[in-house]
């Protein structure tokens, strides 16, 4: 028997309790030895080598560190996107020119996020990057991504397959977010690969 879509939503904010839950018990210390060595095996992925564009995210709370991932990539010469929060949860994108072109800004009593403070591309500038490095809370087996729920990179995935881009679709996690099977839903898109801090798991190739 095929579940509903309202069952899948439940089974999605139950699972996402669950691994926010543990990610809210990390030491500074935890989360930043695995953005270390997050950030030292991500640099090695060949669509990161040979990127010239790459979108990316600030990570916030006790999300695995990328701070010093983006750097290391503008330190390559990659133009890395970072993305603006619009009012309807859809994203604009903005050039990473360095930690003093981002600014804290708050969203109600939702979130408080790091964004680039520079000229905004549009939401379409998304469509140009050769890697969209994601953000989730889960990967499954078979490459099936958890996001948190608002549906701000669901928005961004459905614009990439419109364009009919193909850039690599990588997610940052911790290791113990690398599971069997993740509730999916049918606007759900699987990731080519995943990075924890112990190594990079492939799901399909790129192209």
């Amino acid at each position: 028997m095929s579940r509903t879509g309202h069952e899948t939503d439940a089974d999605k904010r139950m699972v996402r309790r669950a691994f926010l839950s543990v990610r809210s018990g990390l030491r500074a210390e935890d989360v930043r030895d695995a953005a270390d060595a997050l950030t030292r095996h991500a640099l090695e992925l060949p669509e990161l080598t040979h990127a010239r564009t790459v979108a990316a995210y600030v990570s916030v709370g006790g999300e695995p560190g990328t701070l010093a991932l983006l750097d290391a990539l503008r330190a390559r010469g990659v133009r890395v996107l970072l993305p603006v929060l619009l009012a309807d949860d859809d994203l604009d994108w903005g050039v990473y020119e360095g930690g003093h072109s981002l600014a804290r800004v708050r969203y109600g009593g939702r979130m408080t996020l790091l964004e680039p403070t520079g000229d905004r591309l549009g939401p379409e500038a998304v469509t140009g990057a050769d890697a969209v490095l994601l953000p989730g809370l889960a990967v499954d087996a078979r490459g099936m991504r958890l996001g948190r729920g608002g549906g701000s990179y669901d928005r961004v995935l459905a614009r990439l397959e419109r364009a009919g881009a193909d850039p690599a679709l990588v997610v940052l996690l911790y290791d113990s977010e690398v599971v069997d099977r993740v509730p999916e839903e049918p606007h759900d898109r699987a990731v080519h690969a995943v990075v924890t801090p112990s190594g990079v798991r492939r799901f399909r190739t790129p192209g």
